[in-house]
């Protein structure tokens, strides 16, 4: 698999080669961190702070906030910074010259990478300039009980996109051993490349290759995958940013491009060619994010939906409507655009002192509630009553759920 990297440095997005000439810059991380988003996990690197010149963490912290998905590395060198990034959210956190097991015992070990910078083989420090007399293999032997991943970068062609050592990145899997992924960095170009290290076991790091456009990034997501069918399509199954199945389509490497280049639902039609969902009807989706399956011969597609839904029966999802929390945030989302006449969700809509003493009230009831079925009857007022709110102000129960996850990322616990 692909993990896009954004590298920061004086609060841009740029491109370094061998990590000291500045080759190019890209600017905001935003904008960047949307489109890679697609790919899932993102790799965020605190450059200035790697370096002690400086220190991007208000970037890298807006990156959080805006729900992405990113193992952030970068002057991490001490248990407080190191637990400050895992409870601000970051999916994994990235230790380098501070790897060492006193402090790794410290964290939670499947949230943490060691990062290894080796020069045709020999690990390098500071900054890539000081070597250690320490081969690669070695202090991964030695690192593997404390982490979950090896971040590995391969200096000499780090930045220069004259592929990438697929030797020595087998040796590095097999000493990594089947707990702890790897990721290659350095010199990766083609999607070939990040197919091999994929059968091999490992993801591919890749940032210069995406930013001058020699990769195409929707080649790199699709690199993985393979198809046993005559006609080479993928199954594909759509889903919503709640994980609501909406239906099965099909893609192929074309329709994958157009996906991508648009971030929106485009599929393999068997009848009729590429298919963009909604062109017609309105029935738009936004491109979340694209998951391959475990055997690499399937796909999912996160997307966010526009009404009526996914069904050619003008329903939300080819398996019936929704039900539950989806079905009532629906009906809420319609209402809050055209209320009903008399319809007590629209009083609310216009009256927030009203809703927000609903809230209270439903809040108070629920708290005071002892049997199962109290506690049930009170949390339905207050999770539609919540839902109002959260249709009031354009928020959706998919923002709630990511903010629970980001929560759930916490290691320091209250008190």
């Amino acid at each position: 698999m692909i993990v896009p990297s954004i590298d920061l440095q004086r609060g841009r997005v740029v491109q370094l080669v061998g990590g000291e000439e500045l080759a190019l810059e890209a600017g905001d991380p935003l904008p960047i961190a949307e489109r890679f988003a697609l790919a899932g996990e993102i790799a965020v690197v605190d450059l200035d702070a790697a370096l002690g010149t400086g220190s991007n963490a208000a970037l890298v912290e807006k990156l959080l906030d805006a729900g992405f998905s990113c193992r952030v590395g970068g002057g991490i060198r001490d248990l407080e910074t190191a637990r400050y990034w895992l409870d601000r959210g970051a999916t994994k956190i990235v230790l380098g010259t501070a790897a060492r097991p006193e402090l790794l015992r410290a964290l939670p070990r499947e949230r943490v990478i060691a990062a290894l910078d080796a020069r045709h083989g020999e690990v390098v420090v500071e900054g890539w300039k000081k070597p250690t007399g320490r081969g690669i293999l070695e202090r991964i032997e030695e690192l593997r009980p404390f982490v979950g991943g090896f971040l590995v970068t391969f200096v000499e062609r780090e930045g220069r996109m004259a592929g990438t050592d697929m030797a020595l990145a087998e040796a590095v899997v097999r000493a990594a051993g089947p707990e702890c992924r790897v990721t290659i960095a350095g010199g990766i170009t083609t999607a070939e490349e990040i197919a091999a290290l994929d059968r091999l076991g490992a993801d591919a790091q890749v940032g210069m290759a995406l930013y001058t456009g020699r990769l195409d990034f929707a080649d790199a997501i699709a690199a993985p995958l393979r198809s046993d069918r005559p006609d080479g399509l993928f199954p594909t199954v759509v889903a919503d940013e709640r994980g609501i199945v909406l239906g099965l389509a099909w893609s192929s490497r074309d329709s994958l491009r157009e996906a991508v280049r648009r971030r929106a639902g485009v599929y393999q039609s068997r009848a009729r060619g590429l298919w963009v969902k909604g062109e017609t009807s309105g029935a738009t989706q936004e491109l979340v994010r694209i998951d391959l399956d475990c055997d690499r011969d399937a796909l999912r597609f996160v997307v966010r939906q526009k009404p009526p839904g996914f069904c050619h029966l003008a329903r939300y999802s080819c398996f019936g409507e929704a039900e539950g929390l989806a079905r009532l945030e629906a009906i809420l989302r319609s209402r809050r655009l055209a209320p009903p006449e008399g319809s007590y969700s629209a009083r609310l809509f216009a009256d927030p002192e009203l809703l927000a003493a609903k809230l209270r009230e439903e809040a108070e009831e629920l708290a005071r509630a002892r049997t199962p079925r109290e506690v049930v009857w009170e949390a339905a007022d207050l999770f539609y009553f919540a839902l109002v709110k959260l249709a009031a102000t354009g928020a959706s129960l998919a923002e709630v759920e990511r903010e629970l996850d980001r929560r759930g990322r916490r290691i320091t616990r209250r008190g």
